[in-house]
């Protein structure tokens, strides 16, 4: 690799824009037509930073989104693991994989080095709790020459590349870690935008990062709003005040123009997670009486409007492979009475149909016997406490592909006694035995085959009930170009977004 050239920032001028405050409008400066200079993109988020943008928890895909961070690897079209920092890669052995880097700089100036990519994966693989795609991983990393680094896992990982294509893995200069306690992506990252300022939960501002190594984003800057109300995320596109909405809601789709809404399948399912470490649902029979008295097909047509497919498991039509290598599941109870027994479903309203949702299932359980209390707060004021096992069970919507781009690794994280994110706070033996063994097969096609098999196990103990797969709505106004519609929900605004 050659040497690094000496780099030029041009964003001085950018700073001095005033901050986003009550609205999306910036100074007029910003809102220059000039198709060189570019003009800044307003964009409405469904969820705000719960973290203080954290890259180790639910923040991490916001920053992904808007093209902040990055990681040595990504998900290309077909779910594979392709170039970002890392120009290649190649296998050493079972447990050590050596990473090229490509040429490239942080927002803060300084060079895209192997030590700063080994000390930022390092911090990553300590994180507290750990970053969801790392869930049941032991990685180290080290510096390996001039532009390489060598990642080790203690275990065998044939999923490696994935994993590092998360957006829990990003990699930030030195300057993100200065505080023991705390990471800052503010103006640390290597992505096309730089987060400059930020309005605690309601706004942020991003500015153009004119050295990013895949070249000059055609937009100046992104001013970003978080709207947690999905009805007023569509009007600020409807009257303007907003270039690019995320997960409009179904009810509000009809609103928009049809050259105004774009409609992408996901890898995102709708489920019920119910409690097998204490509560009712503890009891699997219980779970079992739940499974039988939910109608799905109910929720597909009369919640979602179409935009879902009825749950067939966790990994929906959107991975093409996954419904001719679905295997029944075995074992399961048989259901016991629900008379008597009262519980509490939570869930949050980022996601507008959520309520809707749970509302459904609350009629259906109540139908059959169970007397239900609803809880609905916003997902930051809510995650703490479902991933204690305080609710008896909760709605989630879950992209299955988000955290790796492994189906493997969601069933390690979600489902497993060590998993981060277990909201259903599952611990069983046959799980745990069969994710493992999915965990060691390289070859794709007998992973994915592994994956089911998997799954089934997980379906096996009542403890996930499938609902929905959905396919998202994004308002995209009449004059931008550009939007990323992923499927896997990691991207929205790049190089090429302009208005």
């Amino acid at each position: 690799m050659l040497p690094l050239p000496r780099r030029r920032r041009f964003v001085a001028g950018l700073l001095l824009a005033p901050l986003l405050t009550g609205c999306f409008a910036s100074g007029g400066g910003d809102e220059s037509s000039d198709s060189a200079a570019g003009v800044r993109l307003k964009v409405a988020l469904a969820f705000p930073p719960a973290e203080n943008f954290s890259p180790y928890g639910a923040d991490a895909t916001l920053l992904s989104r808007l093209g902040v961070t990055e990681g040595l690897t990504r998900l290309d079209a077909n779910g594979a693991a392709a170039p970002a920092l890392a120009e290649s890669w190649t296998r050493e052995n079972d447990r050590d994989w050596l990473f090229t880097l490509r040429d490239a700089a942080f927002q803060d100036g300084t060079e895209v080095t192997p030590k700063a990519v080994a000390a930022a994966l390092t911090r990553a693989a300590g994180a507290d709790p750990v970053t969801a795609a790392l869930s049941g991983v032991e990685l180290t990393a080290e510096a390996a020459g001039d532009s390489r680094v060598r990642v080790t896992t203690a275990d065998p990982d044939p999923a490696l590349p994935l994993r590092l294509s998360s957006p829990g893995l990003v990699i930030l200069s030195a300057k993100a870690y200065a505080k023991k306690d705390a990471v800052s992506p503010v103006g640390t990252a290597t992505g096309p935008f730089e987060l400059t300022k930020t309005t605690g939960t309601t706004a942020a501002r991003l500015d153009r990062f004119d050295d990013y190594w895949g070249g000059r984003a055609q937009a100046s800057g992104v001013d970003a709003k978080f709207i947690a109300d999905g009805t007023a995320r569509t009007n600020a596109l409807r009257t303007g005040e907003a270039d690019i909405a995320e997960a409009v809601p179904v009810s509000q789709a009809a609103s928009l123009d049809k050259a105004t809404r774009r409609e992408t399948a996901t890898t995102r399912t709708t489920s019920l997670l119910l409690n097998t470490g204490s509560g009712a649902f503890k009891d699997a029979r219980t779970r079992a009486a739940v499974r039988e008295a939910i109608d799905t097909s109910a929720l597909a047509k009369g919640v979602y409007e179409g935009y879902a497919d009825a749950g067939a498991g966790i990994y929906g039509p959107a991975l093409t492979w996954a419904a001719d290598k679905r295997v029944k599941p075995a074992g399961r109870a048989a259901a016991g009475s629900a008379t008597g027994k009262t519980v509490t479903v939570a869930t949050y309203d980022n996601r507008p149909e959520l309520p809707e949702v749970a509302q459904v299932l609350k009629q259906q359980l109540e139908k059959a016997g169970f007397t239900v209390k609803l809880e609905v707060r916003e997902y930051s004021r809510l995650e703490s406490d479902a991933l204690a096992g305080k609710f008896d069970a909760f709605v989630s919507a879950r992209n299955t592909m988000l955290d790796t781009g492994d189906p493997v690794s969601i069933l390690a994280s979600d489902h497993t006694c060590e998993g981060s994110y277990n909201l259903a706070q599952l611990c069983d033996k046959n799980v745990d035995k069969a994710v493992s063994e999915a965990e060691s097969v390289s070859d794709t096609a007998e992973r994915q085959d592994a994956a089911m098999t998997a799954e089934a196990a997980v379906l096996g103990t009542d403890a996930v009930v499938p609902l929905v797969h959905q396919r998202i709505i994004t308002g995209v106004g009449a004059k931008v170009s550009g939007v990323l519609l992923d499927p896997y929900e990691r991207s929205l605004v790049g190089v090429g977004t302009r208005r």
